[in-house]
């Protein structure tokens, strides 16, 4: 990640929102309209051609190919910045996102909650010091039925923070799901289960497990709304910033300036 530099200007910021007919984009414009510093100057939706000029920040809860879009049309023109909350990006939109984030700032996360950036901290110190020949890790998530991609982003987040914690990339820790005779667990590995039903918002446990022990750390959402706060904090922070990629361990201050 690029360090943030400097701090955003004050007064009232000028906001939009991408993918506002959604679920979380309904959600963000509830969470915007309730601030006295902001003024939402676009809501639009794919396939709409918002007016960026009128914008500081774009917060973007859409889909994949709507964020790479808008993040290219955002680097071309040299802004606004951006807030990206939309999940199950492939490896190549990954790329792009990082691409424009050379030329605009960029906060990008699976998950805008403050406590599940909490857990993503515990569960990186909890992976250090429980050795990996004694300890399994197994990351299980619950959301809602009409959720497209598993396992969810924040799972994944989790499950890097995890593979952090030994020293490696979650790539060459990642089990493959259990199904079938797939045999005994390999040690060391971190496995993923997912869980889709009824209108849950979204639930995340971590367990770590030996032969004699269990710690089990988890974080349920109650509100969409502490998503949609997050992400306002998030677009706060980041108007004004250097050209860079930043998560929510940036805006939360958890890494140096």
């Amino acid at each position: 990640m690029t360090p943030g530099g400097g701090r955003p200007p004050a007064g009232i910021f000028h906001a939009g929102i991408s993918g506002a007919r959604g679920r979380m984009g309904r959600a963000v414009s509830a969470a915007l309209d309730a601030r006295e510093d902001v003024v939402v100057a676009a809501r639009f939706d794919r396939g709409e051609t918002p007016d960026l000029s009128l914008c500081d920040v774009v917060i973007d809860f859409s889909t994949p190919e709507a964020s790479v879009e808008l993040a290219r049309t955002c680097a071309a023109r040299g802004g606004p910045a951006l807030v990206i909350g939309s999940t199950g990006l492939t490896p190549e939109q990954d790329a792009e996102i990082l691409r424009a984030a050379k030329t605009v700032a960029i906060v990008r996360s699976g998950n805008f909650s403050l406590g599940v950036n909490i857990l993503i901290g515990l569960v990186e110190h909890a992976a250090q010091r429980l050795d990996a020949r004694d300890w399994d890790i197994e990351v299980l998530e619950t959301h809602h039925r009409r959720k497209a991609d598993a396992p969810s982003g924040t799972a994944l987040m989790l499950g890097e923070a995890a593979a952090g914690g030994r020293g490696a990339a979650l790539a060459d820790l990642r089990s493959p799901p259990y199904d079938g005779l797939a045999g005994p667990r390999q040690s060391g590995r971190i496995g993923f289960a997912s869980l889709r039903a009824g209108g849950v918002i979204g639930e995340h446990t971590v367990l770590f497990a030996s032969e004699d022990e269990t710690l089990t750390l988890s974080h349920s959402a109650i509100d969409r709304a502490l998503f949609a706060r997050g992400a306002v904090a998030a677009a706060a922070w980041v108007r004004g910033r250097k050209p860079g990629l930043y998560d929510m361990q940036d805006v939360l201050g958890f890494r140096p300036a």
